[in-house]
């Protein structure tokens, strides 16, 4: 079994790729956009963060958020965060998908229950410098015009690249032109 290595900055800057489970498109739904608002608010009031970008999509979400000083357990946001929207998602009718028959096999050895809604990791990486900072951040505005969604990041509704333009950071045609991406945005982040 892989082992899988995380490194956790205590105050630091993370990026993060969270993708539903076999990608089903749950958040092209607006009552499902409604229930992970939801989610995520109430596990920022009991365990704070700061989301500083974020762009979320038919099948899965990207974000970079800032984690208070002296703390880096954001495993512990990501399961609040999975398990309030699961739990309201299926109160409200919410679908779920069918397991892999790997995931059967691994779900009958281990206690709890299969959601169906979420795959059970993430990507994450850690920001290390302006520039690295920068390019996620594009990097995430971009995502949409990226999967064939909108034609300019202006045009998709569920990110902070409107709030970005508002603050200067952006001009509101910026993404028009075809972007390039570094070869570690691969497979990984889409």
């Amino acid at each position: 079994m892989k082992r899988y290595r995380r490194l956790f900055v205590p105050g630091g800057t993370y990026f993060f790729t969270v993708i539903t489970n076999r990608r089903i498109g749950i958040f092209a739904d607006d009552a499902a956009r409604e229930i992970l608002k939801a989610a995520w608010k109430k596990t920022a009031e009991e365990r704070p963060f700061e989301t500083v970008a974020f762009c979320l999509l038919p099948d899965h979400l990207h974000c970079v958020w800032t984690l208070p000083d002296g703390d880096a357990h954001y495993p512990a946001r990501w399961t609040a965060i999975k398990c309030l929207f699961t739990r309201m998602y299926k109160e409200n009718g919410g679908i779920r998908s069918r397991p892999t028959k790997g995931r059967v096999r691994r779900l009958a050895a281990q206690s709890g229950g299969y959601s169906g809604i979420w795959q059970k990791r993430y990507w994450e990486h850690v920001i290390r410098d302006e520039t690295d900072f920068q390019k996620h951040v594009d990097y995430i505005h971009y995502n949409p015009v990226k999967h064939g969604l909108a034609n300019r990041p202006a045009d998709w509704e569920w990110s902070t690249f409107r709030k970005y333009v508002s603050q200067g950071i952006y001009d509101n045609a910026w993404g028009e032109t075809p972007l390039e991406w570094p070869e570690e945005f691969g497979d990984v982040c889409d």
